[in-house]
């Protein structure tokens, strides 16, 4: 399967200054998700209904937010913040 995350937007910008285990912890999450639809969408370029709703995922350090193009079997991270605690 082809199904894969990445940075979209401002996400990509911001990760460069993010520290490295903050980073990890947001890719161990994604990959988590994109399973997650892969078993949900099997079908994914043959979807005819709207995508499902982003949504919000706290990691250790800060949070990120998520949104799920099923046609093109992509799961984009959107925004990333980083709080440092």
């Amino acid at each position: 399967m082809s199904r894969k995350w990445k940075y979209a937007f401002g996400a990509e910008e911001a990760a460069r200054t993010a520290p490295a285990v903050f980073l990890a912890d947001v890719a161990r999450k994604a990959e988590e998700l994109v399973r997650a639809a892969e078993a949900l969408y099997l079908h994914g370029p043959a979807h005819q209904q709207t995508d499902p709703k982003g949504g919000d995922v706290n990691v250790p350090g800060g949070m990120f937010t998520y949104q799920i193009i099923v046609r093109s079997e992509r799961l984009y991270v959107v925004q990333i913040t980083y709080l440092g605690f």
